[in-house]
């Protein structure tokens, strides 16, 4: 849903708002072979007015190529930035909804952004430090996060530089990477070339909080499912317990031939880690096949009518994690196994 709005990689300074693309660094990276597209972008907060009706927004300029950039889903209209007659505005629909308006709808948005250059507030009157822009509107977008839709609005670049009060300055470069391109290795190509004044963002670190949010809630599932895993580890408790009650003419054999105490517990403390390491690898497997078919098939589906992104519960079998359910499988039930062998072995094969 990101990749609706968000380039393949994104270039901004580290410190201000703005940065001069005319430089030697800018025009070199502008003959990678491995970019297709390059899109400036200015964006800066701003007071959105129709009618009666007023909210803050997100005003984001952007060059005459950003539909090539990004494919952007809408729910009314069609994407435009000029026609002959003036400037066009693309309003997230949450911003939409505030207004209460449409893109059929005839009278133009008025744009408000404190003026740049002004260092004081005329009292008498308050408008008179505020830069104003029209922009009538050609369309509603919908991406599914909120992030966009309920504040931004698209317009176009010159537009935006004039409200704000810039000439040749850009807020961000937009890229978009032909097929066959090695984005990290282009990533590490354009950070290398340009330094630490600058940042060079893969969609992962542009929604960096969103990503992490969902990798906190990956690991917090783990840990619970580990819980649950421990609580379940009791079985093999309460099975060794009963194993080795139940044996007590086997380990007397086994004495008559010559085992010593240290050799039978060892074969129990075997036997119990054998019960975890068998369920363990069934388990993977069994989940694995399962994962697998989900992925490439979609058997078990979200519905909803179209209210999500995909059809079918996205799922994705990750080696890395495989081997650390595996670790921690094992890790619990070694502990589950060796407490009751060594308690209940000094207590049934001392006597």
């Amino acid at each position: 849903m990101f990749s609706s709005f968000d380039p393949e990689l994104k270039i901004t300074a580290v410190q201000g708002k703005v940065f001069d693309p005319t430089t030697e660094k800018f025009l070199e990276i502008r003959s990678f072979p491995e970019i297709e597209l390059i899109t400036e972008s200015v964006e800066d907060n701003v007071l959105v007015r129709y009618r009666e009706q007023q909210v803050p927004a997100v005003l984001k300029g952007v060059s005459d190529n950003f539909d090539r950039l990004v494919s952007i889903p809408l729910f009314d209209g069609e994407f435009q930035l000029q026609n002959e007659a003036s400037a066009l505005a693309n309003l997230g629909i949450g911003v939409a909804s505030a207004l209460g308006v449409y893109s059929f709808f005839t009278f133009p948005l008025e744009i408000y952004a404190p003026k740049r250059n002004a260092k004081t507030v005329n009292l008498a009157n308050p408008m008179a430090s505020f830069e104003r822009k029209y922009a009538y509107i050609s369309s509603i977008f919908y991406i599914n996060q909120p992030v966009y839709d309920d504040s931004h609005i698209i317009v176009p670049l010159e537009l935006a530089r004039a409200l704000f009060d810039y000439t040749t300055e850009t807020g961000a470069w937009e890229l978009k990477m032909k097929n066959a391109a090695n984005i990290p290795a282009v990533q590490k190509k354009i950070q290398s070339l340009l330094g630490e004044e600058f940042k060079v963002e893969n969609r992962y670190e542009q929604q960096k909080e969103a990503f992490q949010m969902i990798s906190i809630e990956k690991w917090v599932s783990f840990l619970l499912l580990c819980f649950i895993l421990l609580i379940a580890a009791f079985n093999i408790i309460g099975s060794l317990s009963m194993l080795i009650v139940d044996k007590q003419k086997d380990i007397e054999t086994l004495r008559n031939l010559g085992a010593g105490n240290r050799l039978i517990s060892r074969i129990f403390l075997f036997e119990g880690w054998m019960i975890s390491a068998v369920g363990a690898v069934v388990g993977i497997l069994l989940g694995s096949l399962l994962c697998l078919g989900q992925q490439y098939f979609g058997w078990i589906k979200l519905g909803g009518s179209g209210m999500f992104a995909v059809e079918a519960y996205p799922v994705q079998v990750i080696p890395s994690d495989l081997v650390l359910i595996l670790i921690a499988v094992l890790i619990i039930g070694f502990l589950a196994v060796i407490y009751p062998v060594r308690y209940l072995s000094r207590k049934w094969l001392d006597n």
